[in-house]
């Protein structure tokens, strides 16, 4: 295996590992629901800090 070929293996490998996510996931339904729920947290906490 020559070096060229080489790294286009590791790179190849490498581009299906590092997904991350994101807009083709699926998973809009829980985004949205634990963004939300940060919200509703976040808030709760600045109520009892009575910063508000």
């Amino acid at each position: 295996m020559t070096s060229t070929a080489a790294t286009a293996a590791t790179a190849a490998r490498a581009e299906t590992r590092a997904r991350t996510g994101g807009p083709e996931d699926g998973s809009r339904v829980l985004e949205h629901v634990l963004g939300w729920t940060l919200v509703v947290v976040l808030a709760m906490f600045v109520t009892q800090l009575g910063l508000i």
